[in-house]
This record gives C-alpha cells, sequence and structure tokens, in this order.
C-alpha cells in the first residue's frame, strides 16, 4: 500500500479544528502548522479528506520540501522529484506558488523555473520535447517560505469551500469553511435549534445543518483527482457511500434565519434545497429590531454586516446595540458573533465569555461567544 504526505491549507485560525477532525476521522501522523495541517495516508485517505473536510480549503499530495535560496537549487530540487508518477504524457499541469521572507521572491520567475525543471524531467522520461497538456488536470502549488521550498500536487481542484450549494449569495457571503468553523465553535449538536438573525444566503445555517446531520460537505462536488488515471474510480464510489452511511437524518436539529430583503431570503431558501437541508430550516422576513425567541434553548450564530464588509462603522455599531439588547443573558441561550471591529464588546454592552482570533478573508476577526447566564 503506498503511503503518502498531505497537506491540508485553512484559514489563519483554524489549524486546531482543522486538525482535530482530522484525527476524528482516522487519519494518520495528524501535525498543525500556520496555516495548513499535515498528515499521511493512501488513495483512499486522499478521496476521504476531499468529502469529509469541513475546514480545509484543498487536499493536496506533498512531494518534497527542501531548501532553495537560488534558482539552480530550486531547478534541481524540483528536477529531483518523480513527477512521472504523477503526470501522464498528455495530462496538463500549470505551475501556482507564492514566495514569503526568502531570497527568492519573484513568484513569475519561481514559476517558470519550476516548470522548466518538471517538462525537463518528463521530457527524459517519455523521449518527448512537447506536452500538449490537454489532458486531466495536475495542478502544481509551491510555497517558498524563509527559503523552505513545499512542492504540492493540488488533489481538490475548486477550493473545499465550494460545497455545490451556493449558487447565489448576497454581495458579501461568510465563506463555507469559515461558517462551518463557526457551527463548531457554538457547538452546534443534532438536537440544537440554531437562528441567525442576519442570516443573508443561508451559509450559517446550512453548515450547521450539515454538522448535526452529518452530511459530509464534499459528498455530492466532484474533485480533480477524480480524473488522475493513478486513482482507481471505486476508490472514490467507497468513500461516498462511507459519507453516505454516516447521515444521521433522526437528529431533531432545526433552524431558522431572518433577514431584511426578501430576495436574500429566496436564495437562502434555494442554497438550503440544492444542500439538502431546507426541511430543516426555515426563512422569514424580520429585522433585528424586532428579533425575539420562540423556543427555550436557542443557539444564534451571526455574521453580522461591519464596517469593511457592507455598512459604515456607525451604522454597523448601531447593529451591535441593538444585538447587545436583544441578545440576553439567559438560560439555554448562547451566541457566537465573528466581528472585526475592536470595540464590538464596549458597543454590544458586556465582554465575551470567550474570544477567538480568526480570519474572514483579509479581515482580522474576533468570535464572539456568550454563554453564561
Amino acid at each position: 500500500m503506498n503511503e503518502f504526505r498531505f497537506a491540508a491549507p485553512c484559514l489563519f485560525g483554524l489549524e486546531g479544528l482543522c486538525a482535530n477532525e482530522l484525527k476524528f476521522n482516522g487519519f494518520n501522523n495528524v501535525t498543525a502548522e500556520n496555516g495548513r495541517v499535515l498528515f499521511t495516508g493512501d488513495f483512499n485517505d486522499l478521496a476521504a479528506a476531499n468529502i469529509l473536510s469541513r475546514y480545509a480549503e484543498r487536499i493536496m499530495i506533498l512531494l518534497d520540501e527542501f531548501e532553495a535560496k537560488s534558482f539552480d537549487e530550486l531547478f534541481e530540487g524540483i528536477k529531483s522529484i518523480e513527477w512521472e508518477k504523477w503526470i501522464n504524457k498528455t495530462d496538463a499541469f500549470p505551475v501556482q506558488g507564492s514566495c514569503l521572507d526568502s531570497q527568492l521572491q519573484s513568484v513569475s520567475d519561481c514559476q517558470k523555473i519550476i516548470k522548466k525543471a518538471v517538462v525537463e524531467r518528463l521530457s527524459e522520461k517519455y523521449g518527448i520535447k512537447w506536452f500538449e497538456e490537454s489532458g486531466s488536470l495536475h495542478q502544481i502549488k509551491f510555497l517558498l517560505i524563509k527559503n523552505k521550498v513545499s512542492v504540492m500536487l493540488d488533489t481538490s481542484g475548486d477550493g473545499l469551500y465550494k460545497r455545490g450549494y451556493r449558487s447565489n449569495a448576497n454581495d458579501a457571503p461568510i465563506k463555507e469553511t469559515l461558517a462551518a468553523a463557526l457551527a463548531e465553535l457554538a457547538r452546534v449538536r443534532p438536537n440544537h435549534f440554531v437562528v441567525d438573525p442576519m442570516c443573508g444566503s443561508g451559509t450559517l445555517l446550512i453548515e450547521s445543518a450539515m454538522k448535526a446531520l452529518k452530511i459530509a460537505p464534499g459528498l455530492n462536488r466532484s474533485f480533480a483527482a477524480e480524473k488522475w488515471s493513478q486513482i482507481p474510480e471505486i476508490i472514490w464510489k467507497e468513500e461516498r457511500e462511507k459519507a453516505s452511511a454516516l447521515i444521521n437524518r433522526d437528529c431533531t436539529f432545526k433552524a431558522i434565519g431572518y433577514d431584511i430583503d426578501n430576495d436574500v431570503l429566496e436564495v437562502a431558501k434555494n442554497n438550503a434545497e440544492i444542500a439538502g437541508v431546507a426541511d430543516r430550516i426555515s426563512f422569514k422576513h424580520r429585522d433585528i429590531k424586532d428579533f425575539t425567541f420562540d423556543n427555550e434553548y436557542e443557539t444564534v450564530i451571526v455574521n453580522p454586516p461591519y464596517g469593511e464588509r457592507l455598512l459604515d462603522i456607525d451604522e454597523a455599531e448601531k447593529l451591535y446595540k441593538i444585538m447587545g439588547e436583544k441578545f440576553i443573558r439567559d438560560k439555554g441561550k448562547s451566541y457566537t458573533i465573528i466581528c472585526p471591529d475592536d470595540d464590538f464588546e464596549k458597543v454590544f454592552g458586556r465582554r465575551a465569555d470567550k474570544r477567538r482570533k480568526l480570519y474572514n478573508g483579509m479581515l482580522n476577526c474576533q468570535v464572539y461567544m456568550y454563554f453564561k447566564q
């Protein structure tokens, strides 16, 4: 059985959640680093990680790591990799990457050197000089940090945050991987009632429902590595069947989303239908000023519009003040709020019981958690 090293990049702040999830799902040698989680496994693990992971941005095969302070060192390091094991004569193999704090700073120059080294290696192995690159995609990724090069093959294709259910979204939708993380931080369980008072396109509620029902996020989408000749089709079928068997539709989970935009609510309903959780989520037109609780136990999760996202600072802070008045401290009520505003707690009216730093795109945010009575 072949065993490979994998790298699962994730949003900064989600490394721990991503690592814990991989461990829980039985993956081996899981190690969290800044911005990524490493683990080992075989082709079944490759497929399973793509299908099951809620927090990883993609799953990549980590082919090699080495030091390169010059283009010659970069070229020789890349050429030494056994690319012929992965890339056939007609396969496409574009190069993408980034450089940080290294002597080699030009991304475009590094791309050219890496491409040239791969072509030279494959030319020698296949006895051909020109590659048509019309076959399956084998995206080469490189990360050059402090002169250390990580060389990877992307197995996912589209980022794993693209679950396949969000055909439409509002102006500033939260990323699905981040929404899933907020559901985990809010400790959403199969018997919970979840509320989003400013739900937009419904992502927080849909990810909460999928978590509660144990619906694998990648179950209904395809991945780049499914077209690779090296991986038997049966493996993908087996892992999808395993994931499907985990779904629990007997749980009592329910959710409701409110918004002031009827068009957005229709988008949210459609997204929930595509995700297969429409029977668990209701959507209603309601302003945050009219927010009330309908159940004894409710888990509120919200990504309010804020200054750098949709509203100016003054308008955003008016919302925070209303939220502080409506989100009362009471038995059975918890609130998980993501926001980049350093003054949020002051405007909201009380300090969070727990805080956690996360990034929403390029925004440095805090997750404010209120759960004490």
